[in-house]
């Protein structure tokens, strides 16, 4: 599988290590959270059949954090994006 990096261009899915639903990015406001909220957070994750939202590390490169949006079924990526990115759109700090 061949992993489209936003800054290095394509690489191959060897380089990066698979992290989890891309959900972990919303982590829990540590200051307003009930045990509940971190339960969830920690132990909740959906696995779904198709198009899904990853966490990926390229471990053997830049060390860099994606978010890998997949197909579960067939693995095909229609979108790779800088996970730094995607917290800073939804208002997260990195």
């Amino acid at each position: 599988m061949i992993i489209n990096h936003p800054l290095l261009g394509p690489r191959d899915s060897a380089e990066f290590v698979y992290m989890g639903d891309a959900a972990l990015i919303d982590r829990p406001d540590p200051d307003t959270a009930s045990p509940e909220d971190w339960h969830d957070y920690a132990y909740l994750r959906d696995n779904p059949a198709g198009e899904h939202r990853e966490l990926w590390f390229h471990e053997g490169g830049d060390r860099s954090w994606l978010v890998v949006t997949r197909n579960t079924v067939t693995h095909e990526i229609s979108k790779v994006e800088l996970a730094r990115d995607v917290a800073r759109a939804r208002g997260r700090s990195t």
